[in-house]
């Protein structure tokens, strides 16, 4: 069955993704006169460096979302399709998806990243929480807040203090924000939602294999950022691996176990590619393998960009980091390179421009590294809110975040602590 698109006889880009990486190379090909499809099974964006506000009660789902028809509405011939696509049959240049096959001149594969949760069994992995989009964002919101209101209705101490406890793995920039967020809620929100509990006795912990916390930053940040922790009363676990969780205790791999029946994995992620590739291109974490230009090794007209892509280069063995700023900046050069082809000039090779990093710990607290400038506390946290601001799609977003942000800073509130639905592993544990 054909995918039902408007037939013209324009040279057609598909482009499978509409994250970071999709969205870039639509808006760059928007003045070509082509025809551009996006492909996306969410028919949104969204913004994933804020999920764990969204996690903590801090934003609402929408300000982070923003829809893709909306955004394709700005693309001339610009055509969205509400769709997974689950092959690619490269010798006929065409897709096969959930609702039909579609054939293309370029195809682009900017699917993105998924949970890695390394060696785990399944058995262990389906206990923990992960926060890759706004449904598991939301998921851990209510796991979260569920656990309190029937920490309210017991009288056991250990069942008590287990709902209690939060354990994050991962000391990167998303477990050490939502750690910072969860401890900024211990000490100002959650004891006046829940004043019978104590939450004084609340363990909030985040683990990492490596021997400091955000370990791509200098060891200066990385201390900053762990003496932020330790301020919001978080206990910060370094060299230490997580070997089974039970859903109701974490083992650890120095003998110590953890009572927590939250556990959230933050450790790290795998490539999302898809069937129809040769085997070798599937290169170290799940990712393809592309050349200098984006272009999947072995195809002249199928790009990979973003966390799906490994580029091996001098500075990048293994290829880039997995983050936004090397997906946006793909998905510009491969629109230019779309463009040069098209006229007949030469394609130009990648190469990453590190602008910086950053991570905020709470409120005032953030790290940030730009170009040998190394900042914390306050001004890094202002530099922190100005860039992700700038880097919403949508006004509407950028002035709803903006509020939201205030109204916490000024409240020392988080409104959004709402129980949309059961989380889905307390639903699947109802049903055991």
């Amino acid at each position: 069955m054909e995918l039902k698109i408007p037939h013209s006889n324009k040279k057609r880009v598909v482009i499978i993704g509409g994250g970071f990486g999709g969205i870039e190379v639509a808006k760059r090909l928007k003045d070509l006169d082509i025809q551009t499809i996006l492909l996306d099974k969410h028919n949104y964006h969204t913004f994933q460096p804020l999920l764990y506000q969204v996690a903590t009660g801090g934003l609402e789902p929408g300000s982070i979302a923003y829809p893709l028809r909306k955004f394709m509405q700005q693309i001339p011939n610009g055509i969205f399709r509400y769709a997974e696509v689950l092959s690619i049959q490269a010798e006929k240049n065409q897709i096969h998806t959930n609702i039909g096959e579609l054939s293309y001149d370029f195809l682009i594969i900017a699917t993105g990243s998924t949970t890695n949760f390394f060696n785990l069994p399944k058995e262990t992995s389906s206990k923990m929480m992960q926060m890759k989009d706004i449904p598991q964002a939301l998921d851990i919101r209510s796991f979260i807040i569920e656990n309190y209101e029937n920490a309210l209705l017991l009288d056991d101490v250990s069942k008590k203090q287990s709902l209690l406890n939060i354990a994050i793995v991962g000391g990167g920039p998303t477990g050490v924000e939502l750690a910072g967020a969860i401890g900024e809620m211990k000490k100002k929100i959650l004891p006046k939602d829940y004043p019978e509990l104590d939450f004084r006795k609340m363990e909030i912990h985040i683990f990492d294999a490596t021997d400091r916390m955000l370990n791509t930053f200098s060891e200066r940040s990385s201390k900053r950022a762990s003496d932020y922790l330790k301020d919001f009363d978080v206990n910060v676990w370094v060299n230490t691996l997580v070997t089974d969780f039970d859903g109701e205790k974490v083992y650890l791999n120095n003998g110590k176990t953890i009572e927590a029946q939250t556990l959230i994995w933050a450790a790290g992620v795998k490539g999302m590619p898809i069937e129809g590739l040769p085997a070798e291109n599937i290169v170290g974490g799940n990712r393809i393998a592309v050349d200098e230009y984006c272009k999947v090794k072995g195809f002249e007209n199928i790009f990979a960009i973003g966390d799906v892509a490994s580029m091996a280069q001098e500075n990048f063995p293994k290829g880039h980091p997995m983050v936004a700023p090397v997906a946006i900046q793909q998905g510009t050069l491969v629109a230019k390179n779309i463009i040069a082809t098209l006229k007949n000039k030469a394609p130009k090779p990648f190469k990453y421009v590190d602008k910086g990093s950053m991570a905020t710990v709470g409120r005032n607290r953030a790290v940030m590294e730009s170009k040998g400038i190394k900042l914390g506390g306050f001004f890094a946290w202002v530099a922190w809110l100005i860039v992700h601001i700038i880097t919403l799609i949508g006004f509407r977003n950028k002035l709803t975040v903006v509020m939201g942000w205030l109204y916490n800073y000024i409240t020392y509130d988080r409104t959004l602590r709402l129980i949309i639905r059961p989380s889905k592993r307390k639903e699947s544990e109802q049903k055991l």
